[in-house]
């Protein structure tokens, strides 16, 4: 497996500082957030990305993901087709793309099944041009990839060279199958793991990430499981500590790592 990290919550720091905090939280490259507001973002990608890359690079980091804006659902989008173009000329291996919701109107669930695959169909040919292989971010609430059961309804049948999974155990935690069963059914997707912990908020249905750990993910299944399917794919320590100052950010990321470093091991012994 590959450690990177999320820059979303890395925001304000330009490029040379997003390498510093990397190189302080101890993963191997980014998933980096190309939005508006970021040094790469949408409408400079084409040309900044490659450059960015080429800086990871000089300082032995990587970019094995791209997050888009969660708007990006529309294969036909200029400033989609400039990322996923600018994740082809730096070597980009996988982009998260944004989210589908349900909605009871327009024909329901399995219409807008039907729908989303008509989408990715033009997603898959995009990738294929590209070289950069499109992921659906498993995420709770009414996504309609919220668990793995819900994902493989969008993507089996895709290639998995071009479509695939970006499995997120915080998520899986709070509406997902027990996670050696969730990882077990998008396997044959499954492109990237996303590492957060997450609890309930208190008096809400909504959720907040909180210290590896400390939450609902079951960590050592979810080790164990990735390790007996043989999964080297890049993994994304979220580390979505919203509100915290962004040097409070890199010193929880760097704990979660060591978190997880010491569980790999002890399933190791």
């Amino acid at each position: 497996m590959k450690f990177i990290m999320f820059t979303k919550h890395l925001e304000g720091l330009d490029v040379a500082g997003i390498i510093r905090a990397l190189q302080s939280v101890g993963v191997e490259g980014a998933d980096l957030c190309v939005r508006p507001g970021y040094p790469v973002n949408p409408d400079n990608a084409e040309a900044q990305l490659p450059a960015t890359a080429k800086q990871f690079a000089a300082e032995g980091l990587s970019i094995p993901l791209v997050t888009a804006p969660t708007s990006f659902l529309d294969p036909n989008q200029p400033d989609l087709q400039r990322v996923y173009a600018g994740c082809a000329e730096a070597g980009v291996a996988n982009i998260k793309i944004g989210y589908w919701h349900w909605s009871k109107e327009n024909g329901g669930y399995w219409a807008q099944i039907d729908r989303i695959r008509s989408d990715l169909d033009a997603f898959q040919a995009l990738s294929e041009k590209h070289g950069v292989r499109t992921c659906l971010h498993n995420h709770s609430g009414i996504s309609m990839a919220l668990n793995s059961s819900a994902v493989m309804n969008l993507v089996k049948g895709f290639d998995p060279r071009y479509v695939g999974v970006f499995a997120d155990t915080g998520h899986l935690s709070i509406v997902g199958e027990p996670i050696d069963m969730a990882l077990d059914i998008v396997k044959d997707y499954l492109a990237v793991m996303a590492f957060k912990d997450l609890m309930r908020a208190p008096g809400s249905r909504g959720t907040r990430v909180i210290r590896m750990g400390h939450g609902f993910v079951d960590w050592e299944t979810a080790l164990r499981t990735l390790k007996e399917l043989n999964f080297d794919g890049p993994v994304s320590f979220h580390s979505e500590y919203s509100g915290e100052p962004t040097e409070t950010v890199i010193d929880l990321a760097r704990i979660d790592v060591r978190y997880i470093n010491g569980l790999l091991e002890k399933i190791a012994e």
